[in-house]
């Protein structure tokens, strides 16, 4: 065959994600809509990273996110949930060539019919001085300093990495991300007080000694670095969410099948099971993973193995104003040249 365009190879990723009826109990409708609409957003010189999210209970939905890393100064989103956004994009083609780790995107919101303007993600990792730029180019000058501030009072081994922002939702908050080193994570899951004062330096209340020991808990046996997100609303208060995602570190379809059989992915969602946090949904994740190869043609006429691959990445565990809610998957999709 010849070499896909990055739009329909993530369409071949979608339909094995939902074959054997996996699509109506993990996406539900959204998936015909993702389908129909993310098409446009796949621009770049690479494949984006996409992240396909579920929920692991309730009504299914897929929310998809899209991250660029490599743009050129001529890239363009033509789609309506994109407006406004293009003038972000001709801004991140200027420097990220210089910024290897810096990368910029979307999340598209299919759960409803009508899709609404696409949230915006930023990875600036510690470029502070890249924030303003990107706020400005969004249109959104003010979230900036947001960010800043925010960043400047975060605790040691709490530092932020990248975040989220709903363009021209007034009021909406700011999603702050950022990673919990190995030690860290150790350090809050061994003292609930350790927790607590990071809790209360970064400016977040709404806990109590449940959801502390909940997140003790959970830290108690994942491996390596922990993503954790707080909003932040326009008057710089901190919301009462609270997040953490922790990666299932595998990178073959065997290896995801012994994890969710017996492995860290097993204990995670049984964990999840005891807190109400999902049902049984989540035994079709494993069903869903794919990797193979094929035989393609590059535009050189040269053949090479193309490759497409569906994992599942990272599960979150969320609290708002101290109660669980219901768990998330999300699924890495990649395509492309392995030689």
């Amino acid at each position: 065959m010849q070499e896909p365009s990055f739009s329909d190879a993530l369409q071949v990723l979608l339909l094995q994600a939902a074959d054997n009826g996996r699509g109506e109990v993990l996406f539900g409708e959204s998936l015909d809509r993702a389908s129909r609409e993310v098409g446009p957003f796949m621009i770049g010189n690479t494949f984006p990273s996409v992240y396909l999210e579920c929920p692991l209970k309730g009504d299914p939905y897929l929310d998809v996110t899209l991250l660029y890393s490599d743009l050129d100064p001529n890239a363009r989103v033509e789609h309506p949930a994109a407006e406004g956004a293009n003038e972000m994009l001709a801004w991140f083609a200027g420097i990220c060539h210089e910024h290897s780790h810096v990368c910029c995107g979307f999340e598209l919101d299919t759960e409803k019919p009508e899709l609404p303007a696409a949230a915006v993600h930023f990875q600036p990792r510690g470029h502070l001085e890249l924030v303003r730029p990107f706020c400005e180019a969004v249109g959104e000058p003010e979230r900036a300093d947001l960010y800043i501030n925010q960043a400047q009072r975060m605790p040691e081994d709490w530092a932020l990495a990248f975040f989220g922002m709903f363009r021209g939702r007034p009021g909406s908050p700011l999603r702050i991300c950022g990673y919990l080193s190995q030690d860290e994570v150790a350090a809050c899951a061994q003292d609930s007080q350790h927790l607590a004062n990071a809790f209360d330096e970064v400016g977040f209340s709404a806990y109590d000694s449940a959801m502390l020991d909940e997140v003790r808990e959970f830290l108690a046996f994942v491996p390596g670095t922990v993503d954790f997100q707080f909003d932040v609303f326009p008057d710089g208060s901190i919301g009462d969410t609270f997040a953490i995602d922790t990666s299932f570190k595998t990178d073959q379809p065997e290896v995801v099948q012994k994890s969710f059989e017996s492995g860290l992915a097993s204990h995670i969602m049984h964990l999840f099971e005891d807190k109400d946090m999902v049902d049984s949904r989540w035994k079709l994740v494993p069903e869903a993973t794919f990797a193979r190869a094929i035989p393609a043609e590059r535009g050189d006429g040269s053949v090479g193995r193309y490759s497409f691959t569906l994992m599942p990445d990272w599960t979150k565990a969320r609290w708002r104003a101290g109660v669980l809610q219901p768990a998330k998957m999300y699924f890495c999709a990649h395509a492309g040249f392995i030689d």
